[in-house]
């Protein structure tokens, strides 16, 4: 008995010890989903699209954000241009990239400020790719923007894919925001956190609306995308959409918006 007893304990501590490792690791800054998991079709017309972003003109209520609290710091303004299309509808602006790790990670480098909660969960921003809007607009825009909406990131000349997960609501709100995960995977060799920032206005969010641009609950739950294969999939579909719609369709090659292979399957990262 006295040596079965040994035995289970031995067992309990094992169990304990790679739990433990596990969490450790899911939760860990280097080990997020690559790249490749959440990266548009490389067929898609990044600069075409950059382009198109940066001739809109439509200004909705409540859109124009400086990209920092710094009072003095550039504008950013979201544009509607797109908003009203029947398939591919979206909002676009064009910003820096700050980090945030709102969420599971709230404790992460550079973030002594950080809140324990995203808007609609506690996202983990080490595994989930999302973008932050201000608050001000989403409170504006609610029937628009409910949530785990599909994002398209053009960032360092690639295109990546990733969802509404949270808004900021600093003093003044600021535009230009996203994961630590989305932040460091497009500039992987910048060294960002949560105080350091890319800080040149340059990259290119496009937030599709309406209820077809939201991931639904069986791919994403509060803490994880948990289908990386559907958000790569609803992003070529809506992006394709707006392609056609902006008539770049000749730029480069259209994918068919199937899903691609990739080695994370719905796991969280690992």
């Amino acid at each position: 008995m006295k040596f079965t007893n040994k035995i289970n304990q031995l067992a309990l501590v094992a169990m304990l010890f790679s739990s433990t490792s596990l969490s450790q690791t899911v939760e860990s800054p280097t080990t997020g989903p690559p790249a490749s998991s959440f990266a548009a079709a490389s067929t898609m017309p990044a600069e075409a699209l950059r382009a198109a972003a940066a001739r809109a003109s439509k200004v909705p209520k409540l859109a124009q954000y400086p990209v920092a609290v710094d009072p003095s710091s550039k504008k950013s303004t979201i544009h509607s241009d797109w908003a009203s299309f029947n398939q591919g509808a979206a909002l676009s602006w064009i910003a820096d990239m700050d980090v945030d790790c709102d969420g599971v990670n709230h404790e992460c480098e550079g973030n002594p400020d950080g809140q324990s909660k995203t808007n609609w969960g506690a996202l983990d921003a080490f595994q989930v790719p999302y973008i932050v809007i201000p608050d001000k607009f989403l409170s504006a825009n609610p029937a628009m923007l409910t949530g785990n909406n599909i994002a398209a990131v053009i960032c360092d000349g690639k295109i990546l894919y990733g969802i509404l997960g949270d808004t900021n609501g600093d003093t003044p709100q600021v535009t230009g925001e996203a994961s630590w995960l989305m932040a460091r995977t497009c500039f992987p060799n910048d060294g960002l956190n949560g105080i350091k920032g890319h800080n040149a206005a340059d990259v290119t969010y496009i937030l599709f609306t309406g209820p077809n641009s939201v991931l639904p609950h069986s791919a994403v739950d509060d803490k994880y995308i948990t289908d990386f294969d559907m958000l790569r999939s609803m992003g070529d579909r809506l992006l394709n959409d707006l392609i056609s719609n902006l008539d770049l369709s000749g730029e480069q090659g259209i994918t068919s918006g199937a899903p691609r292979s990739t080695a994370m399957g719905a796991v969280h990262g690992i």
